[in-house]
């Protein structure tokens, strides 16, 4: 190859490194402007509360208190964690689970349902702390927010829990409100499919007057997002104030709050107890709760009056914070109510 040759081509091999150490020099600092501009950094989001912790502020995990910051140490937003989740919408969390014998029953007005809670390691838990006076509590709701019912499975030596309920057809779900001994307290959710043929109920409005065997129970307080609500609860029959509400459950009175759409679970605590010198037998049972987003919540008031417990069924809508709402009486047909037996009076 002669001198010139080679000097043509070595000419041509250094302009090309040159554009491309040139197009590298400018992607450099491409990339050190967007560093020093960067994008918006998301907003920290603001996680729901957890029933299973009662009544305590809304914004916190299982137990906690105030705002819960969803996104990571680099300003990626990140998943909510099972400990920011409202309590029921999970069927496992912390090492416990929640097992139904089985997903599936059929319908009938007493239909035995059996289940274990197991723990770390996998195994049925048998040793349960008393809370509220029981060491289970049961709920059971069809999704479309029917045939609610509150009751208190009995637990055999190897960790089953058996009870009886009153099933329609339709897709059930079922939460169990304990707290095994060591751990925390927890609200775990599971499904049960009823056999059968079904219509969903219609949605509902607001209501705030609830009439079930001859009692009246009217409804007082808003509830908006993120705050913490006073709900004064008012028993009256055939126009005169029930004063002499009895006992249930350590209190003159047992709320629970349903969240539309998910069903995420919500238990609340009332203002005082029996015997405490302040808190009075009716007419009126005060509690305070805190609801972790706007949108409609079913209350289910349970109370007991001449050694029966009833249940006076409520829906509230939760505003925002910054955008509340008034909110008008109304009223509802009666809840029904059956006495299916148990030591505490208490059926659905």
């Amino acid at each position: 190859m002669s001198a010139a040759r080679l000097l043509d081509r070595i000419g041509t091999t250094g302009r090309v490194a040159g554009f491309v150490l040139g197009l590298a020099a400018v992607f450099a600092a491409a990339l050190g402007v967007g560093a020093g501009v960067g994008p918006d950094a998301p907003a920290a989001a603001t996680s729901g509360h957890d029933g299973d912790a009662h009544a305590a502020p809304a914004g916190g995990g299982q137990g906690e208190h105030g705002g819960h910051d969803a996104s990571g140490s680099d300003g990626a937003m990140a998943m909510p964690s099972a400990a920011s989740l409202p309590g029921g919408l999970a069927v496992a969390r912390d090492g416990y689970a929640l097992r139904l014998a089985s997903p599936v029953s059929a319908a009938g007005h007493d239909v035995p349902v059996s289940f274990t809670v197991t723990g770390p390691g996998g195994r049925a838990v048998t040793a349960f702390d008393v809370q509220h006076e029981k060491q289970l509590h049961l709920i059971a709701v069809r999704r479309d927010q029917t045939g609610f019912q509150h009751v208190h499975p009995t637990l055999a030596a190897d960790g089953t829990w058996s009870t009886r309920l009153h099933l329609t057809p339709g897709s059930w779900r079922l939460f169990a409100d304990f707290r095994a001994t060591g751990g925390e307290a927890l609200t775990l959710g599971a499904d049960l499919a009823v056999a059968g043929t079904f219509t969903p109920a219609p949605p509902s409005g607001e209501v705030r007057t609830a009439r079930v065997d001859g009692y009246t129970v009217t409804l007082a307080g808003d509830i908006t997002a993120g705050r913490d609500a006073r709900l004064a609860l008012r028993v009256s029959k055939d126009g005169r104030p029930i004063t002499d509400l009895d006992p249930y459950l350590g209190a003159y009175g047992h709320l629970v709050a349903l969240r539309d759409g998910d069903l995420a679970y919500l238990h609340v605590h009332p203002d005082g107890e029996p015997g405490d010198g302040r808190t009075t037998p009716g007419p009126e049972v005060v509690f305070h709760a805190a609801v972790p987003s706007a949108g409609g919540y079913h209350l289910y008031l349970d109370f007991r009056h001449g050694g029966i417990v009833r249940t006076a069924a409520f829906v509230v809508t939760a505003s925002d914070a910054s955008d509340a709402v008034t909110t008008r009486p109304s009223t509802t047909p009666a809840v029904p109510s059956t006495d299916a037996g148990g030591s505490d009076g208490h059926g659905h």
